[in-house]
């Protein structure tokens, strides 16, 4: 005859369900990967959904704008831009920014390169410079649009940035995107003999896009 030997529910209440120091290890290891994936995601996320900067034409002046020629065009312009980064986590590194001046299509300036800059988090910076083009290239009918508008008392003028950036956030910092900015002036032609600059009638906001 065998001995049957069977455990009582007290006996079992005794054992319980504890768990073990490589059980724990795991467990640690688990929960450590988890937090560091959504911390890559939510970083992911500001890097690649950060508002794009802001800009704002402050003042433009015109100096000069007269055909040596029917088709090479002399100009002096004096332009003044103000930029803002919206995002208040993401810092934004400029590393180049050009900028020239274009009417109807046609560019009237020579490139003007801004020295590469930071910008921090909702911080504004004011981008200022001077545009001359020499001898530049431009249509037939240059001319005869300019003189049409300065009749009709507006000269429309295009103010264009473009150029690279990188992101920041933390100490983390995104690849090159290209940036480009169109800013339109409303130039009132200054009246008869007057030797002052054609300014700008109001600031205007541009466009965007990265």
């Amino acid at each position: 005859m065998s001995l049957l030997v069977t455990t009582s529910p007290k006996d079992c209440s005794k054992k319980g369900f504890h768990l073990n120091k490589p059980n724990k290890k795991i467990l640690y290891s688990l929960f450590s990967l988890l937090v560091s994936i959504l911390s890559v995601v939510f970083l992911s996320w500001l890097v690649l959904h950060p508002t794009k900067p802001e800009f704002y034409l402050r003042d433009t002046a015109v100096y000069e704008l007269s055909l040596a020629s029917p088709r090479l065009l002399n100009s002096t312009i004096q332009a003044t831009v103000v930029s803002k980064n919206p995002n208040s986590h993401v810092g934004i590194y400029y590393d180049r920014l050009r900028a020239y001046a274009a009417y109807k299509g046609q560019q009237i300036t020579g490139d003007s390169e801004l020295p590469p800059f930071y910008q921090g988090h909702q911080d504004i910076n004011i981008l200022s410079s001077s545009l001359y083009g020499i001898a530049m290239p431009v249509a037939p009918s240059f001319g005869y649009h300019v003189s049409r508008d300065q009749t009709a008392g507006r000269l429309y003028l295009e103010l264009k940035l473009d150029g690279k950036l990188r992101w920041k956030v933390g100490s983390w910092v995104s690849g090159s995107y290209r940036i480009d900015v169109d800013c339109v002036a409303v130039i009132v032609p200054r009246p008869g003999a007057d030797p002052g600059p054609m300014s700008l009638v109001q600031g205007t906001h541009c466009s965007t896009t990265v």
